[in-house]
């Protein structure tokens, strides 16, 4: 008995792995499928600049890098454009180099954010109500951005007759550690091509950055949740059930540029706080109100996706134990074995996703970082396990405080595409 009920959990668990494991798989090459999904991927070609913007850089405790980042936002060729720069009233090392850069040019304006607690969600909606301009777009402080990006926006609007259009955003810096490589190609995978699979089926859970807003449509519908740590996801679901048209754009030459967090424990906290963030939006239930039973069945499995990769994650070595030690029926075992042939077509996939990256990028790729790749997939998949089950704690005990991202401009020492930046 006790091995019959063994196996129909296995067998139930081995299911769930499956469906996570193909799922992930698919999304991850949507946009190599065919010719139609590849063209979805580039900016449209600019041409004469119509609209207006006001980019939003929330910044705390980044004077190490905010200098870098105003400055290339203000080298932007596009006509009309401002930077609002948020800074808190308790940041005085911030703040001192936002004023700074307001000194040196009139573009730039300080916004002070005296709310408490402090964190990126209120700090952007402080900032709102000071936008003059026809479009809202939003940058971290350490971003690295393409001096072409609005003029391309500015045509995608336009072309697309979009109310959002999402950038691409592309973390660099995936040699400074095992886990970088890792977290740089999941970035790769989700703006090249996971994001464009949502846009085209209308539900799509927003990037925290290069992610642009018509302000009327903004103010409409009151700006940012402050209570999530999910802002960008919790936003793209209320446009979404809106109805707004979402333009999702990838073109590595404008693409922003951003590092990885610099520690292991850094990166543990970034992944805790996304997955609590998509567990609060997912409790609170703005989904159920998508017009059709196919959205909202997708919503609920892409809010749930973390925890249910999470558990996949525990689940591999779980599984290759049970293999070896447990004696159970052919067609079982052969059963077992079905996620893992797909765990291996996902690493296949990662693996030519990492040649193509550097491709994209005009980077070399080297032997050590494929098998860095090959041998941190299992480390990193019980990374964001424990991440999950981090986030599912803090959510029970009520634990919401803002655990925010280090930046030390890693991402600045990289090689890029020629032309592409200043």
């Amino acid at each position: 008995m006790t091995a019959v009920l063994l196996m129909v959990v296995f067998g139930l668990a081995t299911v769930a792995m499956l469906i996570v494991a193909v799922t992930s798989l698919a999304w991850m090459v949507d946009s190599w499928r065919t010719p139609y999904a590849l063209g979805q991927m580039p900016f449209p070609e600019p041409d004469e600049p119509r609209l207006s913007f006001s980019l939003l850089v929330p910044a705390r405790h980044e004077e190490a890098v905010l200098r870098d980042t105003v400055r290339r936002l203000l080298s932007q060729d596009h006509p009309d454009f401002e930077v609002i720069v948020i800074v808190g009233d308790d940041d005085d090392g911030t703040a001192a180099v936002a004023r700074e850069l307001s000194w040196e040019d009139p573009r730039v304006r300080v916004v002070v954010d005296d709310g408490v607690p402090k964190n990126k969600p209120k700090a952007v909606n402080r900032a709102l109500v000071h936008c003059t301009k026809r479009i809202v777009g939003v940058f971290d402080a350490e971003d690295e951005v393409a001096p072409d990006l609005l003029r391309h926006v500015d045509a995608c609007f336009r072309a697309q007759r979009a109310h959002v259009v999402q950038g691409g955003v592309q973390l660099m810096n995936y040699r400074s550690s095992w886990w970088s490589l890792r977290n740089t190609l999941e970035y790769f995978f989700w703006f090249s091509s996971r994001l464009h699979f949502h846009a085209r089926n209308g539900f799509i859970p927003l990037g925290g950055n290069t992610v642009f807003v018509r302000t009327d449509l903004l103010q409409l519908v009151g700006g940012w949740d402050t209570e999530c740590l999910a802002e960008d996801c919790e936003l793209g679901i209320r446009l979404s059930v809106a109805g707004a048209k979402v333009a999702v754009a990838y073109s590595p030459a404008l693409a922003t540029r951003e590092e990885t967090p610099p520690t292991l424990a850094g990166l543990l906290k970034q992944r805790t706080r996304w997955n609590q963030g998509y567990l609060q939006v997912f409790k609170r239930g703005e989904w159920r109100r998508l017009p059709t039973r196919g959205k909202r069945m997708m919503a609920r499995y892409l809010l749930a996706m973390p925890f249910m990769q999470a558990f996949s994650g525990l689940m591999v070595p779980i599984s290759l134990v049970t293999i070896l030690l447990f004696r159970a029926p052919m067609p079982f075992v052969l059963l077992t074995y079905l996620p893992m042939a797909a765990t291996l077509a996902t690493l296949s996939i990662e693996v030519i996703g990492l040649a193509e990256f550097n491709r994209m990028f005009g980077l070399r790729v080297r032997i050590r970082d494929y098998l860095k790749l090959v041998a941190g997939a299992i480390p990193y998949q019980l990374l964001l396990a424990t991440a999950a089950l981090r986030a599912t704690a803090r959510e029970m005990r009520g634990e919401r405080g803002w655990e925010k991202t280090e930046h030390v401009g890693a991402h600045r020492d990289e090689p890029v595409l020629e032309g592409s930046m200043p």
